[in-house]
């Protein structure tokens, strides 16, 4: 299935994913599924991810779900099952998550944030270019 992957610091972007294990290995660990927005999309994110110090990644302030740690990805969701975004969901969520967060600070329990430029990745699959030598 297409997802968008979005990981602390970087912009998202689309990968394949097939089954459990690659789902796992994307986020970390235990995936755990939330539904914080009106779509029919899941948030797919490491069920332990606050717990085993991950680095903050994005508020999703909708239904109070605060602030996720890790790398997650956002899905489709099927009757019984997660499936590939449509490309219009993909261009909704990579434009609601094209700012990198970083947490500040917590006052009473609410997070204090700051939105920063995100830094373009290289999905895994792509090899990096060489660098050019300078010319004179």
């Amino acid at each position: 299935m297409n997802v968008l992957v979005v990981e602390p610091g970087f912009l998202p972007y689309e990968k394949e994913i097939n089954g459990l294990d690659e789902m796992q290995k994307t986020v970390g660990g235990l995936i755990q599924a939330i539904y914080p927005f009106q779509e029919e999309v899941a948030l797919v994110c490491n069920e332990n991810g606050i717990f085993e110090h991950l680095e903050f990644n994005r508020m999703i302030p909708e239904r109070e779900y605060g602030g996720i740690f890790g790398t997650f990805f956002i899905c489709g969701l099927g009757e019984e099952d997660f499936i590939s975004l449509t490309p219009e969901q993909v261009k909704t969520y990579t434009a609601r998550f094209k700012k990198a967060e970083v947490l500040l600070a917590v006052n009473g329990g609410r997070p204090i944030i700051a939105k920063i430029d995100a830094t373009p990745k290289s999905p895994p699959d792509r090899p990096k270019q060489p660098r050019k030598p300078p010319t004179r």
